[in-house]
């Protein structure tokens, strides 16, 4: 097995997905992979030639996903060759709910790789969004319910980590770094974090089926 890893943190919108890697990626050594930041360039370019500004808007996501994803999956490949651990940082839906997706990015990446899923009570995610005033965001503040029924909050159909995206960043660093140095888990690691004790709110799901939104 490969001496880095790759934790991949993915879920919807505003549950804090880069507040974990920004926490994680010292304690792993980690570079730090995030896709708007990655590919802001090119969804800009993008988004000025459609008109088109938010980034789950489905005719925006249809022309760039695949340019996108293949940017950050490049990228962590470069750098896991180079043996930097990397932490990325996606919604990652497709290949969170469907296995044969998980699987074709997984071939592309040359080291183990985990899963973290954030998840947080619609509720309080539609405050998030409104708090964290993006004009990405307005679009789906104008109908919260409708923007809530098109989005994928389902628990994902491959091994994961689920975390409470209310919990506090300490925690959630606390539980990913536990998890990694669990008995038979990931080798390679710095000594440091296999030393980690493991908390109370540590979770494992297995695989599952679930729907693709």
């Amino acid at each position: 097995m490969s001496a880095v890893v790759a934790v991949l943190i993915g879920g919807p919108p505003a549950t804090g997905k880069s507040t974990l890697a920004m926490a994680l990626a010292p304690r792993l050594d980690a570079a730090l992979l995030d896709l708007d930041v990655a590919t802001a360039p090119l969804t800009r370019v993008v988004s000025e030639l459609t008109g088109l500004h938010d980034l789950d808007d489905p005719a925006l996501a249809g022309l760039t996903r695949d340019a996108r994803y293949d940017t950050l999956l490049a990228l962590a490949a470069a750098n896991l060759t180079a043996g930097r651990p990397v932490v990325l940082v996606a919604p990652f839906t497709l290949e969170r709910s469907r296995v044969s997706a998980w699987t074709t990015i997984t071939k592309r990446i040359p080291a183990p790789a985990t899963m973290v899923w954030l998840y947080l009570e619609p509720g309080e995610l539609i405050r998030r969004l409104s708090e964290r005033g993006l004009a990405r965001d307005e679009g789906k503040l104008r109908d919260p319910a409708s923007y809530l029924t098109g989005l994928d909050l389902e628990p994902p159909a491959i091994p994961h980590l689920a975390l409470d995206a209310a919990q506090p960043t300490a925690a959630q660093v606390s539980s990913v770094l536990a998890h990694l140095a669990r008995p038979g888990g990931l080798r390679g690691l710095p000594d440091a974090v296999r030393r980690w004790p493991t908390p109370c709110s540590t979770t494992f799901s297995a695989t599952r089926v679930t729907r693709l939104a």
